[in-house]
C-alpha cells in the first residue's frame, strides 16, 4: 500500500495519527497540493475527490477521504480495542462526536483558513466576510467541547477514539489562526494536554 499525502494538512494528519496509534507502517508519497499536483489528470484518475490523503491498495483499488481510509485500515488490522468503539453504543457515540467535530469544527475551520489566507485563490473564490464568520463559528464551538469534556475523559466516553484524533487535529489547525482553548475552558485544556502526551502523537 501507498499513502499519498501532505503530512502537515489536517486530513492527512488525522490518518497519520491513526496509523501511529495502530502501529501500521505504510509507504508515504508526498503530494504538492499548493502547487496543484492533486489537480493533475494522473492524480484525479486515482482519487475520486482529487484530494489527499489517498490510499493506493496493492490490488489496484484506491480510497480517499481520511475516515474511509482509517476504517479500512482498522478492519484490516484488528486489535483488542478499536478506535471506532467496541460495542454498538460505543460505535454510535464515536460516530456522533466525530461528526459533530467535523461539521461544527473542522469544516468551518477550513473555510476560515482558506477564505482569510486566500491560499488557494488561484482555484477558488475567496470571501473574506465568510472567513471571519467561519472563524467566529469555530470560536463558538470550543465551549461546547469543554462542556462535553467536563463530563467525560474523552469525547465519546471513557476510551480514546478517532473522535479525539479529529478534535486534536482541529485544535492544532486553529492555532494557525490564533484560536486556542483559554482558562475559561479548563476541561478542553486538560484533554488537549492529555492527548498531546500520547506516545503516538509524540512519535510524529
Amino acid at each position: 500500500m501507498k499513502l499519498y499525502e501532505l503530512a502537515a494538512s489536517p486530513s492527512a494528519r488525522r490518518v497519520g495519527i491513526f496509523l501511529a496509534e495502530k502501529g501500521i507502517e505504510i509507504e508515504r508519497i508526498p503530494v504538492d497540493i499548493r502547487g496543484g499536483e492533486n489537480l493533475s489528470d494522473e492524480f484525479r484518475a486515482m482519487s475520486a475527490n482529487g484530494r489527499i490523503p489517498l490510499l493506493a491498495l496493492d490490488d489496484g483499488n484506491y480510497l480517499c477521504e481520511s475516515v474511509a481510509i482509517c476504517r479500512y485500515l482498522d478492519e484490516c488490522s484488528p486489535t483488542d480495542t478499536s478506535l471506532f468503539g467496541n460495542t454498538p453504543l460505543e460505535r454510535a457515540r464515536v460516530e456522533m462526536w466525530h461528526r459533530i467535530v467535523e461539521l461544527d469544527g473542522l469544516v468551518p475551520a477550513f473555510q476560515a483558513f482558506r477564505n482569510l489566507t486566500r491560499v488557494y485563490q488561484d482555484r477558488e473564490n475567496c470571501v473574506e466576510a465568510w472567513g471571519h464568520e467561519s472563524k467566529a463559528r469555530v470560536q463558538a464551538f470550543l465551549p461546547r467541547l469543554d462542556q462535553r469534556l467536563a463530563d467525560s475523559p474523552y469525547l465519546a466516553g471513557d476510551e480514546y477514539s478517532i473522535a479525539d484524533i479529529c478534535a486534536y487535529v482541529l485544535m492544532e489547525f486553529i492555532s494557525r489562526m490564533d484560536i486556542e482553548a483559554d482558562q475559561s475552558q479548563p476541561h478542553l485544556q486538560r484533554w488537549q494536554q492529555q492527548v498531546a502526551a500520547r506516545p503516538a502523537i509524540l512519535s510524529l
